[in-house]
């Protein structure tokens, strides 16, 4: 017995938790949440939105959050708050660092989380600084710059998942022969919708789209208010959860029920669906929503009606629209052998020039 020895069979192998990257975009349009703020105004719907993510930091100590504003004429980080850029020397040469730490002690609570009080204030923060930002010519604007904050989304997560990726091959190499690496980042963003899709958003929105499900990013929607036609095929192309809610004030339970779970836990739940996905697309020549339309056979540019000469504004490819625009052919129906009732039956008329005889 003191021959067979088994303690060197065993597989080691890593528990570590999968880091999930929670990237949230508000949209902060003014004009929307004026028409919705009797029933649901930002600061509670930025109160329930805190809620939920330190419900998400709550689930494990990898998991990390961004938080990103989509305004009227720019995205803008909410947290993790962007390093302000040092002032230029004033006349006597002193130069005034904007982006040293402050002096003094953080604002702390015995009664909440640091991490939590800390995300709390710098969104709060950024929110008021963006409101006081927002003039007069940009409350003009009724576009929600929703690329750019899906464009912002993608490169945080990309970078912490190349972040994720070095730290790992590191500890891979320093490991034991016989243990596996982590798995990768799980990244998603989730949009809070309060506008419709505008059609001058159609192309970068796309874009943006296209390389989430590349890159295996799920985008949800929670939509407030509005028609976010091009968030519900964002949804559908990256398998995604798409929530239109029927009553704002249901905010926190809309995010806490419905779209908590990240995407390697809904394998295993029943996730929320959408039984109807409006695939319209917008036109390249007048940024309308249209049903049908002419497609450029090479760049798959869309158009509501035929450009002058038939040439693609695009790319220039001249377009073969066959013969539309001229009236179908018409074929004629063969005539169909009419039937003669004879002695009160109907049957067809043969050769026979007698009848037949009844009893």
């Amino acid at each position: 017995m003191d021959a067979v020895d088994v303690s060197e069979h065993y597989e080691v192998t890593t528990a570590e938790e999968t880091p999930s990257l929670l990237s949230i975009i508000l949209d902060t349009n003014p004009r929307a949440w004026a028409a919705l703020d009797n029933r649901l105004p930002l600061s509670k719907a930025i109160a329930n939105i805190l809620v939920f993510v330190n419900a998400h930091l709550a689930f494990s100590n990898v998991n990390q959050v961004a938080i990103i504003a989509a305004h009227v004429n720019r995205a803008v980080w909410l947290y993790p708050a962007p390093p302000q850029r040092a002032a230029f020397k004033d006349a006597s040469g002193d130069v005034d660092m904007d982006d040293a730490p402050p002096t003094g002690p953080p604002p702390t609570s015995a009664n909440k989380y640091p991490q939590f009080a800390q995300i709390e204030s710098t969104v709060l923060s950024s929110v008021q600084s963006l409101m006081n930002e927002t003039t007069q010519d940009d409350l003009a604007e009724t576009t929600t710059q929703l690329s750019g904050a899906l464009t912002l989304a993608l490169c945080h997560i990309n970078k912490a998942s190349q972040a994720l990726s070095s730290t790992t091959a590191s500890l891979a190499d320093s490991a034991q022969p016989n243990s596996t690496a982590p798995p990768p980042l799980k990244g998603r963003i989730l949009v809070v919708s309060v506008s419709d899709s505008a059609p001058s958003q159609y192309i970068p929105t796309m874009n943006a789209v296209f390389a989430a499900a590349h890159a295996q990013v799920a985008i949800d929607t929670l939509a407030l208010a509005g028609e976010p036609t091009f968030l519900q095929q964002a949804c559908f192309n990256t398998d995604g959860a798409f929530l239109a809610a029927s009553n704002p004030q249901g905010l926190l339970t809309y995010l806490m029920f419905g779209l908590v779970a990240d995407t390697e836990a809904r394998k295993s739940l029943i996730t929320p669906t959408h039984d109807k996905v409006d695939f319209r697309a917008a036109c390249f020549c007048h940024g309308k929503v249209v049903d049908t339309g002419f497609v450029c056979s090479i760049c798959l540019s869309i158009f509501c009606e035929l450009p002058e000469n038939a040439e693609c504004l695009t790319c220039g490819t001249r377009l073969a629209v066959g013969n539309y625009g001229s009236k179908p052919a018409v074929v004629p129906r063969k005539k169909k052998k009419k039937k003669r009732v004879v002695n009160g039956s109907g049957r067809e008329v043969t050769g026979s020039a007698t009848g037949t005889p009844r009893p």
